[in-house]
């Protein structure tokens, strides 16, 4: 509206100075020599400004012409570039849904029209490592880093391709040259901090953790947690070398960490050994309630020196006092007073405090167990089900960091180099799942741990052991005999068809006697009477060379004898010749020349074939 205003403004103005113009009177008359020019006012200034315009319009066609080259170079870069940005676009793209072959195409296309953007480098590395072609990926990865405005780029790519490689030094060497041109490249400071603590460089490993913080990259409460995970690593290390220096850094770490497990047990060491128990107890209960570990409630048990086991016992049960029922770390805390007790005879207690995990053991509680029973009754039997019954149960908290568990804490993760990686917890493998047991508990397993304790019987020698006998293959008689017999060719012929009608008596004899004796031992406990002797027939006549499958009988099978089970673990090999050395052998009373009867393994399968 404002415009519009003004422009009828602008108008009236005009045209109230062209009637000005008109209205003067008079002439203008312009003489140059002999030259003499008369013309009214309103004509010569009309023919002025027809004057400018045309000098502007020729100064506007010259200006045009000169400018002209520079016009087209810059439209057709300008296109040039419209074409390369377009190409990188979609190259990226291309990527990042993992089309090989279209970001190679793109990637070709912006080199082409755009060759010196940063973003094409970027492009055509990395549809060179999609691609899998790392040589042509570190090329172009060093030309970013020879220039101003990719170096930092250029040496991550180098560094993530060095890493592939697994060259650990020199992907450090690069993180160290990208540290020092920007200090607050987070890639960059967690590679050479992850190096150094992997060296057991603490000193250098603290610097690079002051730089992070003075560069912002981390907060003051990580900054403080994460330096009492390097002076505990320290502390462990020079525990034995250096115990000066190993006291200062645990002592320094526990008070930046309290309830870093390590850096609380080294400490109270420390105050234990210089006879500072109250405080040493303070330092433990104070991680203990944070995170219940094992060796948390080992140091608060040995936490005075010189004292007795049923001391430490009832030390341990103060501790776990301290954590409620309701709490995760509840099961450390009787897992480490059943330890306790065991260690002090007190063995009703340790079952008491391990009974209420015995449906659903962890591997700890299935070797306390199997200690138990061992320590109690000397029982190696009942021991040795618990240790089966162990390789089969859930794992118990361990330290795991990214997938990884070791079985001491270590400060950073030997997967990623992540520092204070490492957590107290149930490892991935062992989660329950709604799927059932791959491997149940077998048979012997479950009668051992439900039997009592068992005693020691002395068997008379006339007592001998027997084992199912295997049925025997009964003799053939003679019409069954397929050995040719030194006949004449002239009878022959007549001994064939006899053979075929007694072959054909005597394997009906033989199924109809089986049958009987296979329904008097399903119907009857009682060892069936032997089978019926043959009656007498006449003399066999020969017996053929050749005979078919069909006609040939049944053996009669053995009489079923009574038998005493043994009770035998499934993975007793057997007894050897030297005597029993089994403990299920020396429980039962077995003496040697009936072990020889009950042996296994090759040695049984040759006994019973009568070799």
């Amino acid at each position: 509206m404002l415009r519009i205003v003004l422009f009828l403004v602008l108008i009236a103005l005009a045209a109230a100075g062209a009637a000005w113009v008109a209205d003067q009177p008079g002439d203008l008359v312009l003489t140059a020599g002999s030259f003499r020019i008369s013309t009214t006012l309103p004509r010569f200034v009309f023919l002025l400004g027809l004057f400018a315009a045309s000098v502007v319009l020729v100064w506007s066609i010259l200006t045009m012409i000169w400018r002209m080259p520079g016009r087209l170079r810059r439209r057709r870069h300008d296109k040039r570039h419209a074409r390369g940005r377009h190409a990188i676009t979609h190259g990226l793209l291309a990527i990042g849904h993992g089309d090989s072959a279209l970001a190679r195409r793109h990637a070709e296309a912006a080199r082409r029209h755009a060759p010196n953007d940063p973003l094409a480098l970027l492009l055509h590395a990395q549809s060179a490592q999609l691609e899998g072609n790392r040589d042509e990926a570190q090329r172009v990865f060093r030309a970013m880093a020879e220039r101003e405005d990719t170096r930092l780029l250029g040496l991550r790519g180098l560094f993530i391709e060095a890493q592939r490689a697994d060259d650990a030094v020199g992907a450090v060497m690069i993180a160290e040259e990208a540290i020092k041109l920007s200090p607050s490249a987070t890639w960059a400071s967690h590679a050479v901090l992850g190096f150094r603590c992997a060296r057991g460089d603490w000193s250098g490993a603290l610097a690079i953790l002051d730089s992070n913080l003075s560069a912002g990259l981390i907060d003051k409460p990580t900054y403080r947690r994460q330096r009492g995970v390097l002076l505990a690593a320290r502390a462990l290390e020079l525990e034995t070398m250096d115990r000066d220096v190993a006291r200062e850094s645990a002592m320094e770490a526990v008070k930046l960490a309290p309830t870093l497990v390590p850096a609380a047990v080294l400490a109270a060491k420390f105050e234990s050994e210089a006879h500072q128990v109250r405080r040493a107890m303070k330092l433990v209960e104070a991680a203990w309630l944070a995170n219940p570990h094992p060796d948390l409630a080992e140091a608060y048990a040995h936490v005075k020196l010189g004292d007795s086991a049923w001391h430490r016992l009832q030390r341990v049960e103060t501790l776990a006092a301290k954590t409620a029922a309701d709490k995760p770390g509840y099961v450390e805390g009787q897992l480490a007073i059943a330890r306790a007790a065991i260690e002090a005879s007190e063995f009703a207690r340790a079952r008491e405090a391990l009974t209420p995990y015995l449906k659903d053991p962890t591997q700890r509680v299935a070797l306390l167990m199997a200690e138990l029973e061992r320590a109690e009754h000397g029982d190696s039997g009942r021991a040795r089900a618990w240790t089966l019954r162990a390789v089969r149960a859930r794992l118990d908290p361990a330290w795991t960091a990214d997938g990884y568990v070791s079985d001491r804490w270590r400060p950073v993760s030997p997967v990623t180099g992540r520092l204070d990686a490492f957590q107290w917890q149930t490892p991935v493998a062992s989660l329950p799942s709604d799927k059932g047991p791959t491997l149940e508990s077998s048979a012997f397993e479950e009668a051992m741990l439900a039997a009592s304790p068992p005693k020691r019987v002395t068997a008379a020698p006339s007592e001998a052991a027997v084992e199912p006998p295997e049925a025997a293959p009964v003799p053939a008689p003679a019409a069954q005999d397929n050995s040719p017999p030194p006949a004449k060719d002239a009878i022959k012929e007549v001994a064939k068809e006899a053979a075929k009608e007694t072959a054909k008596e005597a394997a009906e004899q033989a199924a109809k006697e089986t049958a009987e004796a296979d329904e008097a031992a399903v119907t009857s406990p009682e060892p069936a009477n032997p089978a019926p002797p043959p009656a007498e027939s006449s003399p066999p006549a020969a017996t053929p060379v050749f005979r078919t499958r069909a006609d040939l009988g049944k053996p009669a099978s053995a009489p079923i004898q009574t038998v005493i089970p043994i009770v035998r673990a499934p993975d007793d090999p057997g007894i050897d010749d030297d005597g029993p050395s089994d403990e299920f052998t020396e429980q039962i009373g077995t003496p040697k020349a009936q072990a020889k009867a009950q042996a296994g393994g090759w040695r049984g399968f040759w006994s019973r074939w009568g070799a």
